[in-house]
């Protein structure tokens, strides 16, 4: 017997409003306040993008150089104009890192 699982694509896609499908690398993190963040990586893309629930789930386009400390207070760390704590900048340069190769490969 062999089970198939649902398919977490369109569900996300439906949750975040964006287009993610099975052809999209994806990561997902809840942090310690209960707070959801979405990777989504297309082969061929130069960027991913970024769903944070704080952030009213608008999409953040992001590479290997998003990640900055140079934000308005010493040791911020921020993804475009979004603030991100320690774990979150974590699992987002997890992601990046396990994606990197789709962002070199032609679509």
């Amino acid at each position: 017997m062999t089970a198939t699982l649902p398919a977490i694509e369109p569900l996300l896609a439906r949750l975040w409003g964006g287009e993610i499908t099975d052809k999209d690398y994806i990561g997902y993190f809840m942090n310690e306040h209960g707070e959801r963040l979405v990777f989504a990586q297309r082969r061929g893309q130069k960027t991913a993008r970024l769903w944070h629930s704080d952030a009213d789930r608008q999409m953040f386009h992001v590479g290997d150089h998003s990640l900055r400390l140079d934000g308005p207070l010493d040791g911020m760390i921020t993804v475009e104009d979004l603030i991100i704590n320690r774990e979150e900048a974590t699992w987002l340069s997890a992601c990046l890192a396990a994606s990197r190769h789709l962002r070199r490969s032609r679509a």
